[in-house]
């Protein structure tokens, strides 16, 4: 019998998330090789490409997938995620929510929807004074 792969966050992020053919994921502190997956995802392969390299598990959970789901996950099991991921480990963040806190994230994209709100109740309510 083989010995299980232990993967790092590194090998997660580099080599999980840098091409088609060799994504990771990692889900419950397991790591799956989902390449394959790609085409049979009833969910399309971008919500796969969003959580490769990266732990997926809120993820997976959040979307509530059946026993038939956790079954055919099995066959794309290829190691042993990093130590402490096995139980309720705060997911690693996406490349795309890291560089939204980079820029300020947050609610900032507001701003100008508020001033064309404030532009246009101002035009409202000044035109009924004339």
């Amino acid at each position: 019998m083989s010995e299980t792969k232990q993967y790092t966050w590194d090998d997660l992020r580099t080599e999980g998330a840098k091409s088609k053919d060799g994504l990771l994921m990692l889900i419950h502190g397991k790591v799956y090789g989902i390449s394959k997956f790609l085409d049979e995802h009833p969910g399309g392969d971008e919500v796969l490409f969003g959580e490769a390299g990266r732990d997926a598990t809120e993820a997976f959970e959040d979307v509530g997938h059946s026993d038939e789901a956790r079954e055919i996950l099995d066959k794309y099991y290829v190691g042993e995620g990093p130590e402490g991921t096995a139980k309720g480990a705060a997911p690693a963040k996406s490349a795309r929510e890291a560089a939204g806190k980079a820029e300020g994230g947050g609610f900032t994209y507001l701003l100008p929807l508020a001033a064309i709100a404030a532009w246009f109740a101002y035009k409202f309510y000044s035109s009924k004074d004339q």
